[in-house]
């Protein structure tokens, strides 16, 4: 077998097991998942209110290490980002969502609020556009965009913002 074709296999086989590990392990599948956008958005957000509610509220203030984000931190960046990524597409920011919440918000209860607004309001704005406005060009740091890939970077930021 040619080393490339041995990598491939590999590959291959990873993904099959990372695929087949729920049903190896005889857990039930959402049935909501690979339906598209909004299916995925419901599985990310119960993903993320299930964690933030399963946290012990003394832990909300722990960080890994100096100068990386606490738990809080954390899921205050998705709550700001998801609102700002919104944003650029139409909606306007929360007037009570101030710039340094991040650093400001400091208790569980407070966290989870938020979290759940922004998912919800995500989850309203994207219902409420249409197909056609999904094509719409915006504007955002140094490049062009469409509203459809603003869409989908909130979808994928909760995955991307854990390692931060």
């Amino acid at each position: 077998m040619k080393p490339y074709a041995a990598k491939a296999f590999l590959l291959c086989l990873v993904l099959c097991l990372v695929m087949s590990t729920p049903l190896l392990f005889g857990q039930k599948l959402p049935q909501w998942i690979w339906q598209g956008y909004d299916g995925e958005w419901k599985h990310v957000s119960q993903q993320l209110m299930a964690l933030a509610e399963a946290t012990p509220a003394e832990k909300f203030a722990w960080r890994p290490a100096p100068g990386v984000r606490s738990t809080i931190e954390v899921y205050m960046h998705i709550v700001m980002v998801n609102f700002y990524m919104l944003s650029i597409t139409g909606p306007k920011m929360p007037a009570d969502l101030k710039e340094d919440a991040e650093k400001t918000v400091t208790s569980k209860a407070e966290v989870i609020n938020w979290l759940k607004r922004s998912l919800d309001t995500v989850k309203e704005a994207h219902s409420s556009v249409q197909p056609k406005d999904l094509q719409r060009k915006v504007h955002i740091y140094d490049r062009d965009a469409t509203v459809d890939g603003m869409y989908l970077r909130i979808l994928v930021l909760p995955a991307s913002t854990w390692g931060n």
